[in-house]
């Protein structure tokens, strides 16, 4: 059974996937999502056109537990942007937090995403609850805490 994608979807897709490379080429390359930097800006405005092409889309007619978590990192880009101001003297750390999990919050639907879509003649996954999802968001989980550990130990306070 092939699992179609509309224009939108197809569109919403192509960015998500930018959007993630932009993120941990950020990460790689500057050991955090800088918003003061063209690639975390790259990012950022990628994330927010992925979240913004993805609202519309409903795969199974209704809103998914993807479309609140697409609305949860439109309130988190902002916040962490203006960490600083927000934040004072803490403000490094809470843009390290905040910048990082919307990444790692933009990697949960593209898990579901692939696995219940790919390969097409048999999916790898039957839904957002089969074993392999789930074992995929624990792996997910690990890796975003060790990341998250690794540039809070290497920032430096402003």
């Amino acid at each position: 059974m092939p699992n179609h994608l509309s224009i939108l979807g197809i569109i919403h897709t192509a960015i998500s996937i930018l959007a993630i490379l932009a993120g941990l080429f950020a990460l790689l390359r500057d050991g955090k999502i800088d918003p003061a930097n063209h690639r975390g800006s790259l990012y950022i405005w990628l994330a927010v056109a992925t979240c913004i092409t993805g609202l519309p889309v409903m795969r199974f007619g209704h809103p998914t537990p993807g479309h609140y978590l697409a609305v949860l990192i439109l309130v988190l880009l902002p916040v962490g942007i203006y960490a600083g101001r927000l934040f004072g003297k803490k403000g490094n750390y809470a843009q390290i937090i905040i910048m990082s999990t919307t990444l790692f919050i933009s990697l949960i639907p593209a898990i579901v995403e692939t696995l219940t879509r790919l390969p097409m003649e048999h999916p790898l996954a039957s839904g957002p609850n089969d074993p392999i999802i789930q074992i995929g968001k624990i792996i997910l989980g690990v890796i975003f805490l060790s990341g998250l550990t690794y540039q809070l130990l290497k920032a430096k306070p402003k």
